[in-house]
């Protein structure tokens, strides 16, 4: 005979899971115990929206699923923001909760909670398991559909006596057959004619890559494609190391805090080529005037994106490696020599020094500086505010990541998401920068990351103010700073150093980025506090 919970632990390990975080208790304790007893490793986070956020820094790192536990009722609505944050930037997930008996479901018992309803609008799939038999057919679907079509979390919702019941034998599926569910994964050979006809008539087209190119592993694919047509390339804020920052084709990050010469792009194309982009508020504020001048070539697995915030030309749905792929088979285009050109000159236009206070860091060319200082293959982890901008167009990035939050815009989000994707990849550089504000959101973290010896290194960006409401405020609101000031507490290298981290105070660039260079020769964990002017835009 087998246990529920030996169950679960069996099917994970048929997954080559290797590491979950979670936060134990009571009804998930049988899970637990038996994980205890295998090589997969179980990360204890401080809150269990951090065992989300850790999740999802690891399943970005490695391209994998991710898999987060916690217990019923607080545990399990503790790891909502975190779900509804991986959901929105298409990150697979594979999120399990302990629920309370199966025969007291719905009589408000000790740590109840309606999870799967609460989840329903922000998972690809939810389960609530009511019987131990149906276990392995339910791990094999979930995994499936975290990992394929539009990668997303699922949730596993298993009652306490649902684990603690037994059947005869583990057998996990082989093949799996969900009806309904078949993601398209070519794209439409009439589709792809069509769009090469369209790029092939094209004067000053433009290719906006993002989240979705990242995620299908379909960047080489990408980069490919511009360089044989010479077509320049814009990313959405997700979509930010589908290119180098230092490629002559690379204009930038698009949107409202984007760089004007990536704006300026698009608003003076013929045509933009949608890549796994579903071009949010943020990125096209108003998509309606891009479609009066453009055609656009919109190229998604997920076919409920394709002309949802843009009117689309040409629809083409498919796993985005193997369109691009499609495309690169049969195209003989290349963009003209003058379209390239006033690419270039827009980015020398627009370039400039920022603002510099004295007494101050300057973070924009800090960050600039820190990235020439990292590895290529550096992990990026922003948090959200005005230092997610600072770093979003100003990180040079090479053959590494820029992991935020870029759908949800979760404040809390960078540390736990850098412990994620340290333990994924542990021979790269990992930084997570963020603002006092959001630091203040997920520090407990630090003690994970202490307990775990991760030398993963942490950028305070300190200006004692909720800077990007504060910013709004100066700019719409007459300079009234309802609740957005921090005042100069807490003391975060005390802080630190009471986790048992080394930490350093920086009052100017030479001292940040004489610090950041110690730092990073260290095989340790550190955080370094910037202290930047409360007055410093996020442009």
């Amino acid at each position: 005979m087998i246990s529920g919970a030996e169950i679960m632990v069996k099917c994970l390990q048929e997954e080559g899971v290797s590491i979950v975080f979670g936060y134990p208790g009571a009804v998930i304790c049988p899970f637990f115990d038996y994980l205890y007893r295998t090589d997969i490793k179980a990360v204890l986070v401080r809150q269990e929206q951090n065992a989300a956020h850790s999740a999802s820094g690891y399943a970005r790192a490695l391209s994998k699923v991710g898999v987060c536990v916690a217990t019923s009722g607080p545990g399990a609505l503790n790891l909502i923001t975190g779900i509804a944050t991986a959901y929105m930037d298409s990150i697979p997930l594979i999120c399990i909760t302990g629920q309370v008996r199966s025969d007291v479901l719905g009589r408000d018992v000790f740590q109840e909670a309606d999870i799967t309803g609460a989840c329903e609008s922000f998972v690809k799939h939810s389960y609530l398991v009511k019987n131990t038999a149906d276990l392995p057919r339910i791990f094999k679907e979930a995994f499936h559909i975290a990992s394929t079509g539009r990668p997303g979390p699922v949730l596993i919702d298993v009652p306490v006596d649902i684990q603690q019941g037994e059947i005869e034998e583990f057998v996990y599926p082989e093949k799996i057959n969900i009806i309904g569910y078949k993601p398209s994964v070519h794209g439409h050979p009439m589709q792809i004619r069509r769009a090469l006809e369209m790029i092939s008539e094209s004067k000053r087209p433009v290719i906006c890559a993002g989240g979705g190119v990242l995620t299908s592993g379909a960047k080489p694919k990408l980069r490919e494609f511009s360089q044989k047509t010479g077509i320049p390339v814009v990313t959405t804020m997700m979509g930010i190391g589908a290119m180098p920052t230092d490629d002559p084709l690379y204009v930038g990050m698009l949107g409202s805090h984007g760089k004007k010469e990536a704006n300026l792009a698009v608003h003076h194309s013929d045509l933009v080529i949608l890549c796994g982009a579903r071009v949010g508020d943020r990125a096209v504020t108003s998509p309606d005037q891009v479609v009066e001048h453009a055609n656009v070539i919109h190229i998604d697995i997920d076919p409920a994106e394709i002309g949802k915030n843009m009117k689309t030309s040409i629809p083409i749905v498919g796993d985005m490696k193997n369109v691009l792929g499609q495309i690169l088979k049969d195209i003989n285009y290349t963009a003209p020599a003058e379209w390239r050109e006033q690419i270039t000159t827009w980015k020398a236009e627009f370039s400039k020094e920022p603002e510099r206070f004295e007494g101050f860091v300057e973070p924009k060319s800090f960050v600039a500086k820190l990235s020439s200082m990292l590895k290529p293959k550096a992990i990026m982890c922003a948090d959200v505010g005005q230092n997610q901008i600072w770093c979003a167009n100003n990180y040079r990035i090479r053959d590494g990541r820029f992991f935020t939050s870029g759908g949800m815009g979760t404040m809390g989000y960078s540390v736990p998401a850098a412990v994620g994707a340290k333990l994924a990849r542990p021979n790269r550089d990992v930084v997570a920068v963020c603002g006092d504000g959001s630091f203040q959101m997920s520090l407990n973290e630090l003690a994970t990351i202490a307990q775990q010896n991760l030398n993963i290194k942490i950028i305070v960006m300190r200006n004692t103010v909720l800077g990007m409401v504060h910013e709004l405020q100066d700019v719409h609101y007459g300079s009234r700073y309802s609740i957005t000031e921090l005042d100069d507490v807490p003391d975060f290298v005390r802080l630190a150093q009471a986790y048992g981290i080394e930490a350093a105070y920086a009052s100017s660039n030479e001292e940040a980025e004489q610090y950041a260079k110690a730092m990073l020769k260290s095989d340790k964990p550190f955080v370094l506090v910037c202290n930047v002017h409360p007055k410093t835009s996020s442009r």
